[in-house]
Formats: structure tokens, sequence, C-alpha cells
């Protein structure tokens, strides 16, 4: 008869070059198994329904002996009630292989993975990914990958064009063609169901630009919203992209000047952005979460997003304004966040601002700022852009105060 383990050894149990089982006199059934790499574990043999079988307990030492013990004492007494341990432990284990499997094939899953793996070489990471997360996780998200048809991409992307936004509609499709594709390539599908599927609509070069009346109810509207307020007149009075302005930090601003590195800018081209003392004034009234570093944010951890619902809340705003003035509904044709850049380099120009400054001042590379000029030419236009912003803001300024005819333009 075995003689019952000890710990001193179980210790001293050395391995050999085969696999070795030492039975314990302590408890039927119960042996340690020694592998030739040296690690330990616990196993027992028993009888079901007349067929030897072996289930294995658990590794030592995280499993002592007396544990090992204990649980073969119990695994001994559900054979003897009929239960057979080890086929429920296949069983689980089965059932746990499954869920595996088809969390694997999550779209939210995949989107992760595809982020991970594809989307952190992008510049544009954060935006595909928003995007990604703000309309396709949150309809398929639970979804397998293998249920989308080429008519959900259809339905999503009609639901997202119904809403008003015919753009990001186009916008999603194709962020979402490409995340298809590279499913495909890693052969997770055969083919992509968005293949065929076309634009939701067709896309003009926009030309909007606000009007005096335009400019004057947007700034009045901005009174009465905390966040979207701020963030909407900085926008109009620096000229600079939405991405840019959201992404503002306390550490960029030194003085007057605000600081965007390569890496913050479209372009990839540091760029400087003078301050004029509007924005400034907008920018101290800003209400800062302690710690954050933004200055424009909800949550503190990152940057303001879910710009639909913040243009909705100014035009809405802007709508109840118009009307009182009027005395009655004002069609206010729809504008966007980017039409407010686009409109402060029209202001610019109406008040005889070079283009060549005007680009300075939206980190242009193109037009005149493009090919040969771009090589060779390095002045940075500082005080120019200076020059350009403070008299864009007054501008704004003396529309605000009605007193916009007496604004004199800048001379080439």
């Amino acid at each position: 008869m075995a003689k019952a383990l000890t710990a001193t050894a179980i210790e001293a149990a050395k391995p050999g070059a085969n696999r070795r089982e030492i039975s314990d006199g302590g408890q039927d059934g119960l042996f340690l198994i020694v592998q030739p790499s040296g690690a330990k574990s616990w196993a027992l043999r028993y009888r079901a329904e007349g067929k030897p079988v072996k289930l294995t307990l658990g590794l030592w030492p995280a499993m002592s002996l007396a544990k090992a013990r204990g649980s073969a004492a119990a695994a001994l007494e559900a054979v003897k009630a009929g239960d057979d341990p080890a086929e429920k432990k296949r069983a689980a284990k089965a059932a746990k292989l499954d869920t595996d499997l088809s969390a694997r094939d999550k779209v939210k899953t995949l989107i992760g993975q595809y982020d991970k793996l594809r989307l952190k070489h992008l510049k544009s990471r954060a935006t595909v990914r928003r995007e990604l997360d703000r309309f396709v996780v949150a309809a398929w998200g639970e979804r397998d990958i293998h249920s989308i048809a080429k008519r959900d991409v259809i339905d999503l992307l009609d639901g997202i064009a119904e809403s008003g936004r015919a753009v990001s509609a186009n916008r999603v499709r194709a962020y979402l063609n490409t995340f298809l594709n590279w499913c495909v390539e890693r052969d997770i599908l055969a083919m992509s169901p968005a293949t065929g599927v076309k634009r939701v609509a067709k896309e003009t070069s926009r030309e909007r630009v606000l009007s005096d009346d335009e400019i004057l109810w947007l700034w009045q509207a901005c009174d009465d919203l905390d966040l979207w307020g701020p963030f909407t007149r900085t926008l109009l009075l620096t000229g600079q992209r939405l991405g840019e302005v959201a992404g503002m930090r306390e550490a960029e601003i030194a003085g007057a000047t605000w600081h965007l590195d390569a890496k913050r800018t479209k372009n990839g081209r540091a760029h400087d952005v003078p301050l004029s003392e509007a924005v400034l004034e907008v920018l101290a009234g800003t209400t800062k979460i302690k710690g954050a570093g933004y200055l424009f944010t909800t949550t503190g951890a990152s940057a303001l997003s879910n710009f639909h619902r913040g243009r909705e809340a100014v035009a809405s705003k802007m709508a109840e304004i118009a009307e009182k003035e009027r005395g009655e509904p004002v069609a206010i044709p729809h504008w966007t966040f980017h039409d407010l850049r686009r409109t402060a380099a029209t202001g610019m120009a109406r008040l005889g601002i070079p283009v060549r400054v005007t680009e300075a001042v939206l980190n242009h590379v193109s037009g005149t700022g493009g090919g040969i000029v771009a090589v060779y030419q390095r002045h940075d236009y500082a005080d120019e852009k200076r020059a350009a912003l403070d008299s864009w803001a007054r501008f704004v300024v003396s529309i605000v105060e009605g007193k916009a005819d007496n604004v004199v333009p800048i001379r080439a």
C-alpha cells in the first residue's frame, strides 16, 4: 500500500526523464504528477459507469496537499451520487470555448482589434475610431460579424443620412469599408458586405459663409451655452480647424500665442496662432476641470466631441434669437462648425488682408503657399498673422456691438 504523502515528501520529489505518478496513501485515487520539467500537479483516478476516468485537480504548491485531498474526496462523493466531475469539467470548458469564439467575432471586439493593429499607425486614428464607435458599434456592437449583410450596411448609412448627416454617412461608409476589407485580409470574412455599396450622397464643395446677421445671432446664442458657447466663439475668432480647437490645452498657450506642434495639425506642420484680446477673454471665461489640461472637455480625460449635438444647440439658440429680433420665424440656412473657418477666411478678405497671410493664419500649404514658395519661403508671417486675427476679432466685435460699418479695411 502506498504511503501517505507529506509536504516534505512532495517537496523532495525529483523529476526524472519521464513523467512520474506518485500515489497518495492518505486519499484513495489521489496522486501527485511530477513532470520532467519539475512542475508538479494533482490528479484523481476513479471509475464512472465502469470506465476509468482521470480528473486534473490543480497545480502544486498553489493547491496544497490538504486541499488536494479535500477536492479528491468531494469528487468521489459526487461520483457516488451519480455525477461525473470530469465530464462536468469538460462540458464547462467546451461552453467557455464556445463563448470565447462567439465573443471573438463580435463587431465591437473586432473593431477594438482593428484599432490596435491598424488604426494605431494613422494620424486620423481618433477620428476614425470615434465614428466607428458612434455609428457602427452603437448599431452592431453585439452582433457576430458574419451576420452583417449588405442590406444592413445600406440601412445603417441611410439612417445616418436621414438624420440630416449625409456627409457623415459618406465618411462612415469609407471607414466601414476599410474595416471590413481588413476583416477579409485576416480571413475573418470571405467577402466584405460593403462591396458595391455606393456613397449615400454626392458631395459638393461647400461655400457657406455666415452673414453679419448670422454672426451676431451666433455670438448671442453662445451667451447661454457654458461649453459650446466659448468653443464656438473660439472657432470663429481663430479660424482654426475643428479638431485642433477641440483639443486645445492650457500647456499649448503661452501669453497671447497658441502653439500647435506638428502632431496636432492636419498637415503635420507646427503652427503658432496669435490670440486676440477677444479670444483671450473668451478662454478666460471657460469653466475648467481642475487637472484636466483641456480647455474644452466634459470628462476631463478627453477632448470635446459630439460636435453634431453642440452645433444643434448653438443653431437652436440662433433661431430663437433671430425670431425674437425679426418678430417672425427666420429660415437660417444649415451651417457647420467648419463653415466658421471659411467665414473667418472670407472676413479677412473683406478686410483687405493678403491671401498669403490668410493662408498662414489657416496653416494652409496649398495655393499661394504651395510649390516652390513652400520650399524657399521661410518667413513665418508672425506679425502679419497677429495683425490679421486682431483685425478680424475687432470686426466680429463691431458686428456684435452694431458698429461694423465703421470698420476700416487693412491696406494690402
